[in-house]
């Protein structure tokens, strides 16, 4: 018999956390029951994703900057592509949140909820506020000068200080290129390891993804058990959503007006690539049929996209950065935090920055949240509210991703004189 795929189960697993805690919530033992023998599982699941933020960062982002160093011969397309890559990334972490502040999809949790969720993260949710305070009082330059660690390893041991790990995993990456290749071999070929084990780590904790969801779940229906906090999450989608639809629409907008491709053609070449990456939600897993369709359809030359594409899928989360700033906001709104204008750019920063070296695999865009979440403050336990709607939101991401790597191929192979005609029609 096939084995149903992981979305599946947790698609099943989210619908029968729901319907138990549904069930158990008409017993007077319920609510117990499900927060001494449920909720634990879900706890356990959310530790797991913490437990690898830093590793992920170190591994991914050292590994990622270190593999641009091909950048340094092929300079002027190189840093074209990062910059490229870079500005559009900021340009998607920008619309999540003129999206989610427009819509305030958190502000439609009644006052009763939302105090209840306070009570549910109340020592969490006040050391949050005491730090966001503590921000607010400090100086100018005080966000800066926090981004550089006096000391690597105790900046590693939390992550709310993800911002100095992903300084250091750049600065380190840097370094690692500017030495001879031969001294930096072995280093570079031990967090090329390292990486691939907490990749592997990543699949094995997702493998636990419909448990953790069934949990989650099951505890937030019993402490909260309102209908105005789904109605929330509904909004929470429809936003993500809209993001997304804006940023594919602005990626074909660029096509045009670089390349002249019309974006009804240019959507089309794509499709197939579209379809594969929303079955798998992994970038990754889609590169060959990607390049295909940009070398076959839009003209893309080889050249190009073999350089181009493979970075992308490294370094360009188009999709994954809105979602983050997304619900980084939507959490905020929720809990009932005014996050600060300098609060929303540090988002900003860090979902771009993170993105970088970020896995293009199934799950990674909710580790990289936790990195978000952490660097503004946010309640991390706000994760419950929405890993619900998660996976088929990663879908839906995975998609804009795989454009945004297209687009800006066909966008470089335009500038660099190396988009031809296509040897094939649609």
């Amino acid at each position: 018999m096939k084995k149903l795929a992981l979305h599946w189960q947790i698609v099943i697993g989210m619908v029968l956390g729901i319907v138990l805690a549904l069930i158990l919530n008409n017993f007077s033992w319920g609510s117990t029951f499900i927060t001494n023998w449920v909720k634990p599982f879900g706890n356990i699941f959310i530790n797991a994703l913490k437990l690898i933020a830093v590793p992920l960062i170190l591994g991914s982002l050292i590994k990622g900057v270190s593999d641009l160093k091909d950048i340094s011969k092929l300079s002027k397309m190189g840093f074209k592509t990062i910059g490229f890559y870079i500005g559009t990334t900021i340009l998607a972490v920008s619309i999540g949140l003129i999206t989610v502040n427009l819509v305030k999809p958190g502000k439609s949790i009644t006052e009763e909820t939302r105090t209840e969720l306070l009570d549910s993260y109340a020592g969490e949710a006040s050391a949050k506020k005491a730090d966001a305070e503590k921000q607010r009082e400090a100086g100018p330059l005080q966000a800066l000068e926090d981004v550089v660690p006096e000391n690597i390893f105790s900046a590693a041991s939390e992550n709310s200080n993800m911002l100095q790990v992903i300084f250091f995993s750049v600065f380190f990456g840097v370094a690692l290129i500017m030495i001879p290749e031969n001294v930096a071999a072995p280093v570079k070929s031990f967090f090329d390891g390292f990486n691939e084990v907490i990749l592997k780590m990543v699949d094995i904790i997702m493998l636990a993804a419909p448990i953790g969801v069934f949990a989650l779940l099951a505890s937030l229906v019993i402490e909260a058990p309102s209908a105005d906090l789904f109605v929330a999450l509904g909004m929470y989608a429809f936003c993500v959503l809209l993001g997304l639809f804006l940023i594919i629409v602005i990626q074909a907008i660029l096509v045009w007006v670089f390349t002249k491709i019309k974006p009804s053609h240019f959507m089309k070449a794509m499709s197939p690539a579209h379809l594969l990456g929303f079955s798998t939600s992994s970038s990754a897993a889609t590169l060959p049929v990607t390049m295909e369709r940009v070398e076959e359809y839009l003209g893309v030359r080889r050249e190009v996209s073999s350089f181009v594409l493979p970075i992308g899928a490294t370094i360009n989360m188009d999709g994954t950065s809105l979602y983050q700033a997304v619900a980084a906001v939507f959490i905020a709104q929720a809990f009932g935090l005014d996050l600060s204008f300098s609060t929303q750019l540090g988002i900003i920063v860090t979902a771009t920055l993170a993105s970088i070296g970020s896995a293009a695999v199934p799950g990674a865009g909710m580790v990289i949240l936790v990195i978000v979440l952490a660097q503004a403050g946010i309640p991390e336990a706000g994760l419950a509210l929405i890993f619900a709607v998660d996976r088929p939101l990663d879908m839906c991401r995975t998609v804009v991703n795989i454009n945004g790597d297209a687009s800006v191929a066909t966008i470089i192979a335009k500038t660099e004189n190396q988009l031809g005609t296509p040897t094939r029609s649609i």
